[in-house]
């Protein structure tokens, strides 16, 4: 007999979207809006992919009047945390996940993503660490992987960006989450040559396990952008 959704254990699969290149203005609305249409029976959601270069500030930056950083444009978000970068070369995946329904809070999110990533980066003889009170995953002290969360009527969006090998010049145009001075790494800087696709299967198995899903159905749909 199925049970009511409110009564499911935490086990259930995810919904996995892999869309490619996206704006992120776009893939940002499509994330408030899957939030806000969803139900207590919606499925849960993996949004794998990258974004063309762009800074996003989170809360800790509204009310700010920037438009652009040496000709990167500048976009306001909702997530928490302060100001990071995305570009090609870097994989993010977007957590959609109703957390009344797991019995899950916001740190106990940030966790399992974070040790998704530690433990992805052992699997290649990469020792990675949490900093107390600076989310993200960091190596050798500098950082790999930035993530930042909104929860919203008990669902989460936004989530986790891991580099791999982008150009991380424009990072040093800011101060990556707000740190001065604080370096920032990839996959390729240590030693670490795979293609996107190789790294986000990889990933995505850590992310499958560390969030409590027995797998994943893969999804054909484009995300619900904007209707033109």
């Amino acid at each position: 007999m199925t049970q009511p959704a409110r009564d499911r254990p935490p086990g259930e699969p995810a919904v996995l979207r892999r869309p490619g290149r996206v704006d992120y203005s776009a893939a940002f609305g499509a994330m408030q809006r899957f939030t806000d249409a969803r139900t207590i029976e919606t499925p849960d959601e993996i949004w794998l992919l990258e974004h063309p270069p762009v800074f996003t500030l989170g809360l800790k930056g509204r009310g700010g009047a920037l438009t652009h950083i040496r000709g990167i444009p500048v976009i306001y978000s909702d997530r928490g945390g302060d100001i990071t970068y995305h570009g090609p070369g870097q994989l993010v995946a977007y957590i959609l996940m109703d957390l009344r329904r797991h019995g899950w809070g916001a740190k106990r999110l940030v966790s399992a993503m974070e040790q998704s990533v530690i433990d992805l980066l052992a699997d290649w003889r990469i020792r990675a660490e949490r900093r107390a009170g600076a989310p993200g995953v960091y190596v050798d002290g500098a950082k790999i992987a930035s993530l930042g969360l909104r929860v919203r009527r008990g669902a989460s969006y936004h989530g986790i960006a891991l580099n791999l090998d982008m150009d991380l010049t424009p990072f040093s145009y800011i101060d990556p989450c707000g740190y001065p001075g604080q370096p920032v790494t990839q996959l390729t800087e240590l030693g670490v040559r795979r293609d996107q696709d190789d790294v986000g299967r990889a990933w995505l198995q850590q992310l499958l396990g560390q969030l409590g899903y027995t797998g994943c159905v893969s999804s054909s749909e484009s995300l619900p952008l904007d209707p033109e």
